[in-house]
């Protein structure tokens, strides 16, 4: 399940050629379980509630991975959050694209990424969503629309940018979506990039995700602005705080958005409030959380607030809830077997997607100017 790209040399113009760049992702050949998967959740909220319930059970495989040493390095998970993750992919059609960060899990699985890529990613192996060569922190499939997770803070928000300025010039309708923290509102690059991003009426929609820990700093400490999607007004650009405990809410606000940023309207920034139940990394206990401040958000939690609904409306039962429980629990099995027999890749896939396939012209391949 590799992202596939048009990838000739030749479509890129020289300089001053004044001719659009011919290069364009071709969605038509993305896996098809993966984007069967993206579509499920889109007017389901059954299927919402499964990913939900997938997305919690797969991290904590991939914890399991990582403490029983199958898998190396650290890793980063968000539960609690799923909800923002899920909402998010349910509100966008497969052709938007997203630029997200380091903490890459949730919203590769809930975009349509397969257990198997994630878990193979993490493991390593050749089958992963990037060949097993980017780990837990960099996952991409852009046939699902996720372009990258990025581990340098806040530099995802003005890529985002930069995709958006390209649909406008290539007249598409396709819409960005950058996805950061609350820690990253306070580096240069958010402020550059809302700026650009008024300034051309770009179609991005930027999703600040807060979970009030910049690793282990409470984002009461570093600002004295609050709610933070407040910034926006500096640049012109419409804001909203939303429940990001609850997935149709984040699905209602981020459909807005992207309507409006589709149609000509401009950027807009959703300020997600949220939770991480666990430490930054795996490494981190979290002792500097104040007592009874978990607790209180666990009383929302994205997965009982979503039954809770589908109860009370009469879309599903006690049993149907638990059916599902059962199904993902026996997908994640599978899929983690699946992942750990796949082949470790070559040492030589190491330099592989370093180069372009061929220099561009009047160059050499390596050659610094």
């Amino acid at each position: 399940m590799s992202p596939r790209t048009t990838n000739s040399r030749s479509a890129i113009p020289s300089a001053g050629s004044g001719r659009v760049p011919d290069v364009a992702i071709d969605f038509t050949t993305a896996d098809p379980e993966a984007l069967q998967r993206r579509r499920a959740i889109r007017n389901d909220p059954v299927q919402r509630y499964r990913r939900l319930v997938e997305i919690r059970a797969a991290e904590a495989r991939i914890r399991e991975f990582h403490s029983s040493g199958q898998a190396w390095g650290t890793t980063h998970c968000a539960d609690g959050q799923e909800a923002v993750a899920v909402g998010l992919a349910a509100a966008a059609p497969p052709t938007d694209l997203f630029w997200v960060a380091h903490r890459v899990h949730a919203m590769g699985l809930a975009l349509g990424c397969t257990l198997e890529s994630v878990f193979a990613e993490n493991l390593g192996r050749t089958t992963g969503s990037v060949g097993g060569i980017g780990g837990s922190f960099h996952l991409t499939d852009v046939g699902v629309g996720l372009i990258h997770s990025f581990t340098i803070i806040g530099t995802q928000i003005a890529q985002a940018v930069g995709g958006a300025f390209a649909s406008q010039v290539l007249g598409s309708d396709r819409v960005t979506v950058a996805v950061f923290g609350d820690g990253a509102v306070n580096i240069g690059v958010f402020h550059e990039a809302l700026n650009l991003a008024a300034l051309w009426k770009a179609p991005v929609v930027f999703i600040l995700e807060n979970n009030h820990y910049a690793e282990f700093t409470h984002v009461d400490t570093v600002t004295t602005v609050t709610p933070l999607a407040r910034r926006a007004d500096s640049y012109g650009i419409p804001w909203r705080v939303v429940d990001g405990q609850d997935v149709e809410s984040v699905t209602s606000a981020t459909t807005a958005a992207l309507d409006h940023a589709r149609h000509g309207g401009g950027p807009t920034l959703l300020e997600m409030s949220t939770y991480r139940y666990l430490g930054h990394s795996r490494s981190d206990p979290a002792a500097y959380r104040p007592e009874g401040e978990a607790d209180a958000w666990h009383e929302r939690d994205p997965i009982k607030v979503e039954a809770a609904r589908l109860l009370s409306e009469g879309l599903a039962t006690d049993d149907d809830l638990s059916a599902v429980d059962e199904l993902v629990a026996s997908d994640i099995a599978e899929a983690a077997e699946i992942a750990y027999s796949a082949p470790n890749p070559p040492l030589s896939a190491m330099f592989t997607n370093v180069w372009a396939p061929d220099p561009p012209s009047g160059g050499s391949a390596g050659s610094v100017r």
